[in-house]
């Protein structure tokens, strides 16, 4: 008892000598501009977890183990503050205003964000290492309001599709334009994304207008990194992943399609049992289904890939010399065996301050490829009859299974029998020279040139898919060059008068495009393994044939920005363009522009208010023009025609070739109004940004199909007119940030409606090319699918001359009679609406990014969907076709009499709603502790792993719908292992 007692007194003593020691600290923190009272304001002792929060008065009080120490005040949309402790602490906060500070790269020039009167979307060079990927859009799938962005197919190396805003030309290209260091540049899968400084999308006519006809679609502008004074700064990044198909849907099983032909050939009466079945198969297929052999060829062909980058980047100089050197290389393999992208980069960018009045630079790039490609193979295997085995006891390939007519899928892969060799090599180079000769006053002149030289072998033998039907092999010899030179002077003034800035731009720019290539073909190759070299050695077939075009664009612009007080800013453009590819006339055309701004949230009457820490509104007008069309356009060609007098003299003859020139081709004109609201509430907690826009495009660049009487085939005019409007939602949040844990949120929405409004004979639709007005350019127009003929209603099929398990389709007019007049817009190929959502979770040193992305609305012409054949001569797709014992709305009946083409509305099998949601992203990264890295002289160790596109929900089964309906090189998903090095 008397040791109990003891015990207990001890530890009173402890507790009081504790609470002894302890200090109360009390305080109030306010806002130092306004005095007002801030609530939630995390108050924590630098160093320690020990902390708490001011309450609705702002006020706090903390107790602390002792006197001494310092005490950290954060609060979103402040900046921190530290002070020394006391024991009554009056604590005043700035606003952080870094994010309204940053700079934003726009067209010739930079502006601070808070300053933007134009539709200005930028994104950081760490948002797009986020996301491993071949091409940096890739990576920006779903991130960037107004921007769509889809892949083309899962090969090595696909191509991105980007366009801004929607589609305004029906048949003019309606890609952005890319500007690269203050240079156009057409090949963005060239920047690796551990290169980039930022990128910033250009969206309205008033930001897009300094641009003139390059920037109708959109700007891209890409900002490389640059060199830093002081210590040399080294980077290394890398990462493996390993890729697998996105879902695949599988054709019949031998069983299946055994079930197909007989239930077809049964339809006919030619088959009624097994025993007929030497009467429908040939001997191969009837000794197969007895010993179930059967193969699945797209298992066969669908491999793993693999994606692997490794990046190099040295950054350093001194105050007056800054270099950045970066070397990159990045291999992707694809699904199939002999697709492959190998590619090798290289950047320097140096910049040199000669003395205060002159600086110079420039930024260069080389990029070699090297890249196998092959065509898909998949075709093949998903038609032909899998009633065989494709390799023989030895293991040697069988060329035709079962001695049938189709090749063997694999035929490409072996060895000598296919290759498809890219090597291109370019060179990009800007350099420029800046003088600053008086305060406000700049003058920069940009001299950029990019050297595009590729060459492609084409090898492919006798025994390959596509030559499967011809006597000998063939071989093709294609090469390239493309000059593009680009040379831009920029002087730029900038003046302050009191409450007035002024800032004024003139550019006047020489561009010029020439490419030329040459094609060489050859049948019959001596030996294989000259494979597309020594074509003077080809016994047959030898064809030759060169091209060259060539285009020059002038152009003269001036844009003047004015701001009072910070808060009102107008921003007025105009570009004069003259284009070599128009009709002489017609060539100069001016674009103008106008933009204002209402700095709102900087008025004397907000700054008593709390809700909203920042509001702009915006509004802008402005006139694109585009002239995306071929040089020579205007003019009328020559082709040799083949003649000859009699049976045994030819003779030369030429004729006018398929496309007409038309003397009068001008400008394609587009017209854009865009309202703006950016604001953040909450100290800067959410923020918020929306446009809405509303795009008119008249004299449409169309390609025009005329009458076979006309004798040429097409001619180029400016007909038509098209709409673009829609409204774009981004928004940022800061769910939580407390204790080392905080959560960050991104949100973007687009809906766009694009419509064609006028063609060629103003309201009436050119069905031939599918373009109807009051629709989106690309959707599907067919009959409406309904069902399938039923045995209930025979006597109402008959009236429409069909017969149950005949596709039934819709009567639009009610007339009784299905003919063309009921076909209808079953759908459109691009979405109602698109948007994403990113969470960004960080704790300690760990971080989570979860990335979802969706596109809604868009109906694709699923190829599967579509693989039936009703007759059973090829494999199909496995569905649930109709037969008298089990009646069915699927698919029609079998039926050996009838081909897949003559099967009447077959084609409506195909259209399905492709909408979907993926989870585009999921990466989860650690960084070592500074601590720890101090002793191995390392800044910053990252390492990560991502999974990429792992999960796609739609109502396409077993798909990846977001490339469209495509069968060929499916898409894939990616599990990826980082590393992420600073020195």
């Amino acid at each position: 008892m008397k040791k109990l007692l003891m015990i207990y007194w001890l530890l009173l003593g402890s507790a009081g000598l504790a609470l002894a020691q302890s200090h109360v600290v009390k305080g109030k923190v306010t806002d130092a501009s306004t005095g007002d009272p801030l609530v939630m304001v995390n108050v924590q002792l630098k160093g320690t977890s020990t902390g708490t929060r001011t309450d609705a008065s702002g006020n706090f009080s903390l107790t602390l183990p002792s006197d001494k120490g310092e005490l950290v005040f954060s609060y979103l949309g402040y900046q921190a503050v530290t002070q020394g402790v006391n024991d009554n602490m009056n604590v005043k906060m700035e606003k952080d205003n870094k994010q309204l500070d940053e700079v934003v790269v726009i067209g010739y020039g930079e502006v601070k964000k808070r300053d933007l009167t134009g539709a200005v979307v930028s994104v950081k060079g760490e948002e797009l290492k986020k996301v491993p990927s071949t091409n940096v859009m890739e990576s920006v799938q779903g991130k960037l309001p107004g921007v769509d962005i889809t892949k083309s197919s899962g090969a090595a190396g696909a191509k991105i599709n980007v366009t801004v805003r929607g589609n305004r030309s029906i048949r003019a290209d309606n890609g952005p334009l890319y500007i690269v260091d203050g240079v156009q540049y057409e090949n963005i899968q060239d920047i690796s994304p551990n290169d980039i400084q930022s990128m910033e999308v250009l969206k309205d006519a008033s930001s897009t207008a300094i641009y003139g006809s390059r920037g109708a679609n959109g700007v891209i502008i890409i900002t490389t990194k640059k060199g830093v004074s002081g210590k040399p700064r080294v980077s290394v990044n890398s990462y493996v992943g390993s890729s697998k198909v996105a879902g695949y849907p599988a054709m019949d099983t031998g069983p299946q399609y055994v079930a197909l032909k007989r239930e077809a050939n049964h339809t006919t009466g030619r088959w009624n049992s097994v025993a007929d079945d030497p009467l429908i198969f040939n001997a191969s297929e009837v000794a197969a289904i007895q010993n179930n052999l059967w193969t699945n060829y797209a298992d066969l062909l669908i491999h793993d890939g693999l994606q692997q980058d490794y990046q190099v980047g040295v950054s350093g100089g001194s105050e007056k010399t800054k270099v950045y050197l970066s070397l990159d290389y990045f291999d992707e393999k694809g699904l199939f065996k002999l697709d492959r992208l190998k590619r090798y980069s290289g950047r320097l960018n140096i910049d040199q301050i000669v003395n205060s009045v002159l600086k110079v630079g420039m930024q260069s790039q080389i990029t070699y490829y090297d890249q196998n490609t092959r065509p898909d193979p998949l075709n093949q295997a998903n038609k032909i009859v899998p009633l065989n085995l494709p390799y023989d006891e030895k293991g040697q390939l069988i060329l035709f299974p079962n001695n049938g007519s189709m090749i063997n899928p694999l035929a490409d892969e072996q060895p000598n029998a296919y290759q498809n060799n890219f090597h291109i090599t370019r060179t990009f180079l800007n350099a420029y020279i800046e003088l600053t000769p008086l305060k406000g006053l700049s003058f920069r002149s940009n001299f950029g040139v990019t050297l595009d030289n590729s060459r492609n072998g084409i090898y492919a033998s006798k025994n390959t898919i596509g030559r499967s039907t011809a006597s000998s092999s063939r071989s093709q010899y294609n090469t390239g060059s493309k000059r593009y030179i680009s040379w831009e002077n920029v002087l730029t003034y900038q003046k302050t008068i009191r409450d007035h800035s002024f800032g004024a731009t003139a550019v006047a720019s020489l561009l010029s495009d020439q490419r030329d290539s040459s094609f060489l073909q050859g049948e019959g190759q001596l030996l294989p393994s000259q494979l597309y070299y020594a074509l003077a050695n080809n016994v047959s077939g030898i064809a030759v044939r060169t091209s060259y075009l060539a285009s020059k664009l002038i152009s003269f612009t001036g844009r003047l920005n004015y701001n009072y007080k910070g808060k009102y800013l107008l921003s007025l453009t105009g570009r004069s363009d003259g284009s070599s590819k128009l009709a002489p006339g017609n060539k100069w055309a001016f674009f103008p522009s106008v933009a204002g701004a209402w700095r709102i949230g900087d008025e004397a009457f907000m700054h008593k208010q709390h809700f909203f820490s920042d509001l702009k509104l915006r509004a802008s007008y402005g006139i694109a023009g585009n002239d995306a069309v071929s040089p020579y356009s205007t003019a009328s060609y020559l082709s040799k025609i083949p003649f000859s007098y009699d049976d045994t003299n030819s003779a030369l003859a030429y004729g006018i070739g398929n496309q007409i020139g038309n003397k009068n081709l001008k400008w394609e004109l587009s017209a854009t109004t865009d309202i703006g609201l950016d604001f953040s509430i909450l100290h800067q907690r959410i923020g918020f940004t929306a446009d809405y826009y509303d795009t008119h495009t008249k004299d449409l660049l169309l390609q025009r199909t005329l009458p076979t009487s006309s004798g040429v085939g097409t001619v180029v005019q400016n007909i038509g007119k098209t709409r673009n409007r829609g409204i774009e939602i981004g928004i940022n949040t800061m769910n939580v940030n407390t204790h080392g844990f905080s959560w960050t949120s991104n949100i973007t929405f687009s809906k766009n409606k694009e419509e064609i409004v006028a063609l060629a004979d103003a309201n009436t639709n050119d069905v031939a090319n599918g373009w109807f007005i009051g629709y989106p350019v690309k959707v599907f127009y067919d009959y409406q699918k309904t069902g399938i003929w039923q045995s209930k209603e025979a006597d109402q099929a008959t009236k429409f001359g069909y017969k149950p398990g005949d596709i039934k389709v819709r009567d639009v007019d009610n007339s009784g009679v299905l003919n063309t007049a009921d076909r209808i817009v079953l759908g459109k190929q691009v979405p109602t609406w698109s948007g994403g959502i990113s969470n960004t979770f960080k704790y300690a040193n760990f971080d989570l990014d979860v990335y979802v992305f969706a596109r809604i609305g868009q109906w694709i012409n699923s190829e599967y969907a579509a693989k039936y054949d009703p007759q059973g001569l090829e494999n199909s797709a496995n569905f649930n076709y109709w037969t008298p014992e089990r009646e069915t709305n699927d698919y029609p009946r079998p039926n050996a009499s009838v081909s897949k083409d003559g099967t009447p509305f077959i084609k409506t099998l195909g259209y399905k709603d492709g909408s979907f949601v993926k989870i585009r992203n999921i990466s989860l990264g650690y960084s070592l502790p500074s601590g720890i890295l101090k002793r191995s002289h390392i800044s910053n160790l990252r390492v990560y792993v991502t999974g990429k596109n792992l999960f796609t929900f739609s109502k396409v089964k077993d798909y990846d719908p977001e490339r469209g309906g495509d069968l060929s090189n499916p898409l894939t998903k990616m599990y990826v292992a980082g590393l992420n090095v600073e020195f």
